[in-house]
C-alpha cells in the first residue's frame, strides 16, 4: 500500500504536478501541517504450518474451548490457554478478545472470539479485534485459522489488516514507532486463502485506510483541492479508471449556484470530483455513488456552537468512503461499472458568506431559500446529484452524508437511516449492510416532507419545521434526481465518527466503505419507476 501524503508540502507540490490550482492561503507558514507519521501495515503471508522462527503474537479465532484449533497448538501451550480461558470464564463472543502473556514463546496469546455463528463477518470481526488488542506488539504475527475455510481464513486476515489501522498518525512518538514485522496466516489450503484475501481483501484494507486517514485528518490538511489530489494519487495508474475535477469556474459555467454557495465564505474554493471505474465485463449502465464532502463545517453565519467544533473535519466522510468503495473496487479489478461523485467545499462564515434567506440556483433550475447556513450538506448534493441527471444514465444512484443530527436521535449510533422511493434498491443496500456489519435502518419519505420544506419565494427551502430533520433532509436531496432513478440516501451522521472501540480507533469508521463495495459487486437492476 502506498504511503499516505500528508505534509502541506507534499500536497502543493502533487497539486501542482497535477494542474490544480493551490491557494496561497493552504501554502502560508501558519497553515502549513506539521509531518505525520508514515503508514506502516504487515505484509501477509500464507502458510500449512507456524513458521519454524515462531513469532510474537499468535491469534486464535475461537467460537468454544472445544475448537479443534486448540489441538493444533503444542500439549503444553494448549494446557494454559485452556486453563486461562477456563480462569477468566471467556465467552466467546464475537469482537472479544482475552490476552494471554508468558505462555511457551510467544510474548502474547490473542484468543479472539468467534460467537455462536462464526460468520465470515465474524471471522472479519475476531480478526479486527486481535489487531486492536495487539496494537503495541511490532514482532511477527501468526493467524492460526487451521480447520477453517479458505474464505473464511482470507476475512481473518482482511480484518486483522482492518484493525491495524491507527489514527495517531500526528504524535510525535508515532514518528518514531518501530514498523511492524510480518504477519502469517496458517490454513489448511494456503493458496486457495490466498486467492480469496488478493487481490479483494488487500484493496479494502487499503481503501478503507484512505478514506479513513482523509476523514480524520484536520482541516487545514485536507480541503477540496488537497481531497481530489489525494484522489488522484491514490488511483493513478489503476486500470479502467478516469477522473474528472469540476473547479468553480466550471461549475460557475454549469449553473451550480448551490455548491459554489456554500463555498463563498472560504477561501478554500469548492471542488466536485468525478471517479469513473469500469471492470471487464462490466454493465454499460453505472451505479453511481454521491457523497457530502464538507471538509469543514463551521456552520457558516448559522454558525455551531465551539464545543466539538473540532469534529467537523469528518463532515466530508460522505465525499470519503464513496471514494474509498470505488478505490476498493477498482484495486481488486472488480467487474462491475461505478462512478464516485464527491461535492467538496468548506462551509465558512466570512463577509462572502451565504445567509439566511438568499436564493441560489441549482444546476437544475431549481431555486432554494436558504433557511439555515447550517444545513449545507443537501445543498452540495443538489448539485452533484443534478450533474448526475444531466451527464449519466445511472443504473441506481446511492448518496451517502453526514447530514443530520436528528438521524442519530432516531437510531443512535447502531444503524445510519436509509431513505429510498425504490423496495428493490432497499432491500439490497440492507442486505449489504448486515453483509458488511454496517446496518441501515429504512425511514421513511412521507409526502408531507414536502410541504414542510416549501417556500414562499422560492421552489424550496433547504430547511424548516419541527419534525423529521432526517427525513426532510432525504425529501431535499431527492428533489434533484429523477423520480424514475432507482435512488437512495444514507445519512451516516451517527456512524462516521466517534471513540475507540473494539475494533477501531477513535476517529473516522469509514462507514460505508465495505457496504458499498458489497452492494456495487452484487448490484441487481431496480426497476426505474418510482413505487408509491
Amino acid at each position: 500500500m502506498p504511503l499516505s501524503l500528508r505534509t502541506g508540502a507534499a500536497l502543493g507540490a502533487l497539486a501542482l504536478s497535477l494542474c490544480l490550482p493551490v491557494t496561497g492561503q493552504a501554502q502560508t507558514a501558519a497553515a502549513r501541517p506539521g509531518v505525520a507519521a508514515p503508514a506502516q501495515w504487515r505484509t501477509a503471508t500464507f502458510a500449512e504450518a507456524v513458521p519454524a522462527s515462531g513469532g510474537s503474537v499468535l491469534v486464535l479465532p475461537l467460537a468454544s474451548a472445544d475448537e479443534a484449533r486448540l489441538a493444533r497448538l503444542d500439549p503444553a501451550l494448549r494446557e494454559a490457554v485452556g486453563r486461562a480461558l477456563a480462569s477468566a470464564d471467556f465467552k466467546f463472543d464475537s469482537r472479544k478478545t482475552l490476552v494471554l502473556r508468558g505462555l511457551g514463546a510467544w510474548d502474547a496469546v490473542v484468543v479472539a472470539g468467534l460467537g455462536e455463528t462464526a460468520t465470515p463477518l465474524a471471522w472479519q470481526d475476531a480478526g479486527r479485534a486481535a489487531a486492536r488488542a495487539a496494537a503495541d506488539e511490532t514482532g511477527p504475527v501468526v493467524l492460526l485459522a487451521s480447520g477453517a475455510a479458505p474464505a473464511l481464513a482470507a476475512e481473518l486476515v482482511t480484518g486483522f489488516g482492518l484493525g491495524e489501522y491507527r489514527s495517531d498518525f500526528h504524535k510525535a512518538k508515532a514518528r518514531e514507532r518501530a514498523a511492524p514485522q510480518g504477519l502469517t496466516l496458517v490454513t489448511d489450503a494456503p493458496a486457495a486463502a490466498e486467492a480469496a484475501y488478493r487481490p479483494r481483501g488487500e484493496a479494502l484494507v487499503a481503501a478503507m485506510a484512505w478514506a479513513r486517514d482523509v476523514s480524520n485528518e484536520p482541516a487545514n490538511i485536507v480541503y477540496p483541492e488537497s481531497f481530489v489530489a489525494r484522489a488522484q494519487a491514490a488511483f493513478a495508474g489503476l486500470p479502467g479508471v478516469s477522473i474528472q475535477v469540476l473547479d468553480a469556474p466550471a461549475m460557475e459555467r454549469l449553473g451550480m449556484g448551490a455548491i459554489l454557495g456554500v463555498g463563498r465564505g472560504s477561501e478554500r474554493p469548492p471542488r466536485m470530483l468525478i471517479v469513473r471505474y469500469r471492470g471487464a465485463g462490466a454493465p454499460e449502465a453505472p451505479v453511481v455513488l454521491a457523497g457530502k464532502g464538507i471538509t469543514f463545517d463551521s456552520g457558516g453565519i448559522s454558525i455551531k456552537p465551539s464545543t466539538n467544533m473540532g469534529n467537523m473535519k469528518m463532515d466530508m466522510s460522505g465525499a470519503a468512503s464513496v471514494t474509498g468503495a470505488v478505490l476498493a473496487l477498482a484495486k481488486a479489478r472488480a467487474p462491475v461499472n461505478v462512478v464516485a461523485v464527491a461535492a467538496l467545499a468548506e462551509n465558512m462564515p466570512d463577509g462572502g458568506a451565504i445567509r439566511p434567506a438568499d436564493v441560489l440556483t441549482a444546476m437544475n433550475g431549481k431555486t432554494i431559500e436558504i433557511v439555515s447556513t447550517d444545513a449545507e450538506g443537501r445543498l452540495v448534493l443538489a448539485d452533484a446529484l443534478s450533474w448526475i441527471d444531466a451527464n449519466l444514465e445511472p443504473a441506481a444512484v446511492v448518496d451517502v452524508a453526514t447530514l443530520t443530527g436528528s438521524v442519530r436521535t432516531a437510531l443512535g449510533d447502531d444503524y445510519a437511516g436509509l431513505f429510498t422511493r425504490h423496495d428493490g434498491l432497499a432491500d439490497q443496500l440492507v442486505a449489504a449492510g448486515e453483509a458488511a456489519g454496517e446496518p441501515l435502518w429504512r425511514l421513511p419519505l412521507h409526502p408531507s416532507y414536502g410541504e414542510d420544506i416549501a417556500s414562499t419565494i422560492a421552489d424550496i427551502r433547504n430547511g424548516g419545521g419541527e419534525g423529521a430533520g432526517a427525513g426532510t433532509g432525504a425529501h431535499f436531496i431527492g428533489e434533484f434526481i429523477d423520480d424514475d432513478i432507482p435512488w437512495a440516501h444514507l445519512d451516516i451522521a451517527g456512524m462516521a465518527y466517534g471513540g475507540a472501540d473494539a475494533v477501531k480507533p477513535a476517529g473516522s469508521a469509514g462507514f460505508t466503505v465495505r457496504l458499498l463495495e458489497r452492494f456495487v459487486r452484487d448490484f441487481q437492476p431496480v426497476g426505474r419507476a418510482a413505487e408509491d
